[in-house]
């Protein structure tokens, strides 16, 4: 994320920060103003005895690091205890200095760092990060959650088609492509399936849709692991794959060495247009990589997108 970020803060520079990015899981956030961060600011004075101070930030300054990181691991985290795991408290938010504008408008705006980039996901990137969900088992709770932790402010109307787009059937949500296995809980798949698209896969896509044209890209979706039970090709799976020298890393490799992750002899890997949406998939099996075109749930993520540009969280 933070490379991601980074990509979009710059005013169409990198300030020679960087020469390019490479970035798994991560594309620019759908993050709104530091308004929306004021009640985790509010607990946290609370929680460490601040309350009554005249300046909170300098008594935050003071207290025990001890007192102050308990007090901030109370907060919605991405830990994965964390009931509202994605929704999280400390996050990058817009405040008209470094960060002008939520991430995604200013991607809007063209202002991107221009230099070549590879933005990938996992298939299943919502599932880890969906575990502490298990209380949620109707579609009536399943509408209070989003309603609650994602879109506070948004037309129940609206909270319906999401819902239809990201529907209760098992067959239909994350791990993908499994049918009715993997289902924790008669939720548990449609949560993986909506929250992985919201902030890692529609983001991504997003991104490559509005620098079509303007630099040099690449994307991939890493299917592998998709037979690890309820998890899939879960968030961060694909980080196993560099770490340990496989496919991923040699792509990596070429693309730190000549700003193009092809030249070996892995299948060639070509540039993402709008026009052919080339995408890179990581496979299972005795066949590891293939060429698909990412346009997978394709309206369904173009409402979230619609939803998180009007509304972030």
């Amino acid at each position: 994320m933070s490379v991601g970020l980074q990509m979009v803060a710059n005013n169409g520079n990198s300030d020679g920060l960087f020469r390019a990015g490479f970035m798994q899981s991560g594309s620019p956030l759908p993050v709104g103003d530091m308004s929306q961060g004021q009640n985790y600011y509010d607990a946290l004075v609370s929680e460490t005895g601040c309350s009554s101070a005249s300046d909170t930030l300098q008594c935050l300054r003071e207290v025990p690091y001890e007192t102050l990181l308990d007090a901030v691991n109370q907060s919605p985290n991405l830990m994965l205890s964390s009931y509202q795991m994605f929704v999280i408290a400390w996050k990058p938010r817009v405040d008209g200095v470094f960060l002008t504008d939520d991430p995604q408008k200013l991607v809007k705006e063209g202002l991107v760092a221009d230099v070549p980039f590879v933005a990938g996901d996992c298939d299943d990137e919502g599932t880890l990060l969906s575990l502490f969900t298990f209380n949620v088992t109707t579609d009536t709770q399943f509408e209070e959650y989003i309603k609650t932790y994602w879109f506070p402010n948004v037309p129940s109307t609206t909270i319906k088609e999401i819902m239809r787009y990201y529907s209760a059937n098992i067959s239909q949500g994350s791990p993908f492509d499994t049918g009715t296995l993997n289902a924790l809980t008669p939720q548990f798949k449609r949560f993986a399936a909506l929250q992985g698209d919201a902030m890692l896969e529609a983001p991504r896509r997003f991104l490559l849709q509005n620098r079509s044209g303007k630099q040099a890209l690449w994307t991939f979706t890493s299917k592998r692991f998709k037979t690890l039970p309820y998890l899939g090709a879960a968030h961060a799976s694909d980080i196993v794959n560099v770490f340990e020298g496989q496919d991923l890393a040699a792509y990596l490799v070429r693309f730190v060495s000549n700003l193009d992750p092809n030249g070996g002899t892995d299948l060639y890997w070509p540039h993402y247009t709008t026009a052919e949406p080339h995408m890179l998939e990581l496979l299972d099996g005795s066949i590891q990589q293939a060429l698909t075109e990412d346009t997978y749930r394709a309206d369904a993520m173009a409402f979230l997108t619609k939803v998180l540009l009007a509304h972030p969280v």
